[in-house]
């Protein structure tokens, strides 16, 4: 497996690079970030992935571990595939789409191109354990998964379908919140399922 590649930037573009060493072109794909961040440089390390599928074999470049790490959490979410993930990197920072998850911000991951409502819930759900993993790591600086207005909305729909009313969902939430705001959104649905 390919950890990274350094070489002379022969080629770039907004969705990809070719980096030169040792006499081999490399074609990389990438994300607008890391556009931006080759643009005025001669040479580049990247960090890669490796997605070799039958029909093609694809690298996608990052310009950290942390950035390719959050790039794998994204494409292990079923229905998120590498140009959907790279998407994602190219729209928010790495530390922003973490962010993003730990709070269960469902409107600002559906606002991205490609993404609908019902896959930004299924990244959250699959990945706000991972991102709560890695938030004391080097890909952000300590996000806390505190109760937000999303956080807050995404309680109330989830006790709204597990059967019971809206009203009565929101001001158990609310309640619950109040008097810790520093719990987790799965904290807070479980405090309330006690309460109703």
């Amino acid at each position: 497996m390919i950890d990274y590649i350094k070489g002379k930037i022969v080629e770039l573009n907004p969705t990809s690079v070719v980096l030169e060493t040792g006499n081999i072109g490399y074609s990389i794909q990438i994300s607008l970030p890391v556009y931006s961040a080759l643009a005025d440089t001669e040479e580049a390390r990247l960090f890669v992935h490796e997605a070799i599928r039958e029909d093609a074999y694809v690298l996608y470049g990052f310009r950290t571990q942390g950035e390719r790490q959050l790039f794998l959490h994204l494409i292990s979410v079923s229905g998120i595939g590498p140009n959907t993930a790279r998407m994602i990197l190219s729209s928010y920072s790495p530390q922003e789409i973490q962010a993003m998850i730990a709070a269960g911000d469902v409107a600002a991951l559906s606002s991205i191109k490609g993404i609908g409502a019902k896959t930004a819930q299924r990244i959250i759900v699959d990945l706000k354990d991972k991102v709560l993993k890695t938030a004391s790591g080097e890909l952000s600086g300590g996000i806390q998964a505190k109760p937000t207005e999303g956080a807050k909305s995404e309680a109330v729909s989830a006790l709204v379908m597990l059967g019971f009313g809206a009203a009565l969902s929101q001001k158990t939430v609310e309640r619950i919140i109040k008097q810790d705001p520093s719990l987790s959104v799965e904290q807070v649905i479980k405090q309330a399922l006690k309460m109703m």
